[in-house]
């Protein structure tokens, strides 16, 4: 279930006027756009706001008596709504501070942008930059309880509402200051709706950060329903973004049972459980004499504990190639790095085609297909992917797991994946800002090996459990 669209489902039909039925009782939105000019008349008149400039508008009263096309009303809505600008509605329209204010790390008042809004709040964030009294009072914006703030420039569409916060707005959000006799919630939603983000971003100016320019926002076509639909509308997507939210934390539940799942079989994969082991099949330890008579073995760990019969214990580099260090040649180069690795789905996500060039010095790890590349780089993050591709040159931050024929390829993946290779050599991190692990470590650190035969048996189950659960998981 792809719960966003839901939600803008939702709110789509909210703003067409179908998601909660029309009461003939209501006032219709027409008394209510008389009493908001009549309100904002007599704001003038009293020097509280400054009186606003010709804004376009529509002459007829009730969509009835109009055409779609004809009057440039962009979708039908009930006949007790009315369509009208966003400035008609509002006392005051404005963006934010058009420069830097001098920041105060002690201070009590902060400066925020678009990305401080969410969830129709201003959030401040553990970088929020703080600033002193004097200059919020040089820079504050004229923000009260009916002000909602959305953000314009870069990220387009975040909302928040004012709620007495000390702050002073930047320049990627705007303002507008609805009138009080509107439901303040409800043009939040329709902010967030995408009959708005598809406006912003048609009006928006600029190539690589979009802005949309507060002439836009000023002449932005709202529809408005009758104050008691409009609270009836509110009370009804709430209802149902309830429910998303429970749909979504369940989704997120089985998702991180999925992931535990996988991580069990894993477990149980490299400790000899998941499969039965054959008294037939060939001892690794037997295997591994013969492709390396120089193979450390043993049979007993602390780390790992005793291991099944027909297995062993080595170290990484009695079954690890030792890598190759290459130059790259040629026009162009195939280049791994610590950005081709999609670490959620443990892939290579892309492979760069780099200008020789332009190779940086840690383009030297000599690839092959199949070999599993392990980031020593904060190997807590999982940056652990099998190449599908021969030929690539990969990082310095990378362990290349080239295996001998004693081990299965995809055997090895697997094995690299598991909480008892990653945990054991997170132990050995060191560094303050990106804290790795050697070389060295990979090598010393003790690996179960069974028998050939069974990896290629659990390499096989591992595989049709976790199809199942890629099954679940693509459901839902």
């Amino acid at each position: 279930m792809d719960t966003k669209k839901l939600r803008q489902k939702i709110l789509d039909l909210a703003i067409h006027g179908k998601l909660v039925p029309q009461d003939p009782n209501d006032e219709p939105a027409s008394v209510l756009l008389e009493r908001i000019r009549a309100e904002k008349e007599r704001l003038v008149k009293e020097g509280k706001i400054k009186k606003s400039k010709a804004s376009k508008t529509f002459d007829t009263p009730h969509y009835e008596n109009r055409q779609v096309g004809e009057a440039n009303v962009p979708f039908e809505v009930p006949s007790s709504w009315e369509w009208t600008t966003l400035q008609n509605i509002s006392t005051i329209i404005g963006d934010g501070l058009h420069g830097t204010p001098q920041y105060d790390s002690s201070g009590d008042y902060y400066f925020i942008n678009g990305n401080n809004l969410s969830e129709h709040k201003i959030k401040i964030k553990e970088d929020t930059k703080r600033v002193s009294e004097n200059e919020y009072l040089k820079y504050q914006k004229p923000l009260n309880e009916t002000s909602i703030l959305v953000s314009i420039n870069g990220t387009i569409g975040n909302v928040g509402t004012y709620n007495g916060e000390r702050v002073i707005l930047g320049k990627s959000a705007c303002y507008f200051n609805i009138s009080s006799l509107l439901h303040k919630v409800y043009f939040c939603y329709l902010i967030e709706s995408d009959y708005f983000l598809k406006y912003a971003f048609k009006s928006a100016t600029g190539s690589t950060i979009k802005n949309v320019p507060l002439k836009a926002i000023n002449e932005f076509f709202v529809p408005i329903p009758p104050i008691a639909e409009q609270q009836r509308i509110v009370a009804e997507i709430e209802k149902w973004f309830v429910m998303i939210d429970q749909v979504e934390q369940g989704k997120a539940d089985l998702q991180a049972t999925i992931k535990q799942a996988k991580s069990k079989i894993l477990d149980l994969a490299i400790h000899g459980k998941l499969v039965p082991q054959d008294p037939n099949d060939e001892p690794a330890s037997e295997l591994l004499k013969r492709i390396n008579p120089k193979a450390e073995i043993t049979c007993d760990n602390g780390q790992y504990g005793k291991v099944p019969d027909g297995w062993c214990l080595t170290t990484g580099s009695s079954i690890f190639k030792p890598m190759k260090s290459v130059k790259p040649t040629g026009e162009t180069f195939k280049y791994i790095d610590i950005d081709s690795i999609d670490n959620k789905l443990n892939i290579v996500g892309f492979i760069k085609n780099m200008p020789t060039t332009e190779a940086p010095s840690r383009a030297s790890r000599y690839t092959e297909r199949g070999d599993i590349v392990f980031s020593m780089v904060r190997p807590y993050l999982r940056n652990i992917a099998q190449i599908a591709e021969s030929n690539c040159i990969a990082s310095t931050g990378f362990y290349i797991c080239s295996p001998y024929e004693c081990m299965h390829q995809r055997f090895c993946y697997y094995l690299m994946l598991s909480n008892y290779v990653v945990d054991g050599l997170n132990m050995f991190m060191r560094g303050d800002n990106s804290p790795s692990i050697t070389k060295g470590n990979i090598d010393n650190w003790l690996f179960p090996l069974p028998p050939l035969t069974e990896q290629h048996r659990i390499v096989d189950a591992i595989q049709k459990a976790f199809a199942k659960l890629d099954a679940i998981m693509e459901s839902l």
